[in-house]
């Protein structure tokens, strides 16, 4: 929600999407992935990884698109698209970069 205050604050125009509603593609997490890495988009501390039963262990990239497909929590939030590019996380110099693209 704080990132999207200021977005808006910044001039933004801001396009939600609740992706527990309307989950991702398999080809918009291979696209994110692409450009970000699987890294910044998988949530490797989710609770819901744990409860798998998979915390800890190495998984490729074609099971962690797997998760994030069978268990949308697992993909980091928020993400926000400027234009090409994507940022990712809450994180203040997520949020910032985003704004900066914006301006």
């Amino acid at each position: 929600r704080k990132a999207r205050e200021l977005l808006l604050q910044s001039g933004a125009e801001v396009f939600e999407r609740d992706f527990f509603k309307e989950t991702f593609s398999e080809d918009e997490l291979r696209e994110m992935i692409a450009m970000v890495g699987v890294d910044q988009i998988f949530a490797r501390r989710s609770p819901s990884l744990k409860q798998m039963g998979l915390d800890g262990k190495e998984l490729s990239e074609d099971e962690i698109v797997r998760l994030m497909l069978q268990e949308p929590k697992l993909v980091r939030r928020p993400i926000m698209r400027v234009g090409n590019q994507i940022f990712v996380g809450g994180a203040s110099s997520a949020v910032s970069a985003a704004i900066t693209a914006v301006g």
